[in-house]
């Protein structure tokens, strides 16, 4: 038997790790006047989901609780379990308003509309008669 004198320590860390903060997998992309967060939440409990905002900092927050199985003799225990947190900050030009989320298949997608004075517009271009009449 080799001496191994990162053993318990690799141990310890595992078993910290499991009731540490856990990564959250984001896409986040812009589809015409909104975006859309997905973010991948595998076996949570949609009761477990919270999504909340705060001036202009959203969080998405959730829960996995391990399973238990008091007699049973673990082989492999892989699955993480634990708090879920992420935080995005929203600049301006979002509508605060009528941002909404759904949980679909172990999928939080959250839509966030662009609010109307931050979407893309057409500028018109004045001619020299029309512009003497503004500075008048």
């Amino acid at each position: 038997m080799s001496f191994d004198p990162f053993s318990d320590l690799d141990r310890l860390t595992s078993q910290l790790g499991s009731r540490s903060t856990r990564l959250m997998p984001v896409d986040l992309f812009r589809e015409g006047d909104r975006y859309v967060l997905a973010a991948d939440l595998p076996g949570i409990d949609p009761g477990s989901v919270d999504v909340d905002l705060d001036g202009h900092v959203l969080t998405i927050r959730a829960e996995r609780t391990a399973a238990s199985h008091e007699s049973a003799k673990w082989l492999a225990r892989e699955r993480p379990y634990g708090s879920y947190v992420r935080q995005f900050s929203l600049g301006d030009g979002i509508d605060t308003e009528g941002i909404s989320a759904h949980y679909d298949n172990g999928v939080l997608s959250v839509v966030i509309p662009v609010s109307e004075r931050a979407r893309p517009r057409k500028i018109d271009i004045l001619g020299k008669s029309e512009q003497s009449s503004i500075s008048a």
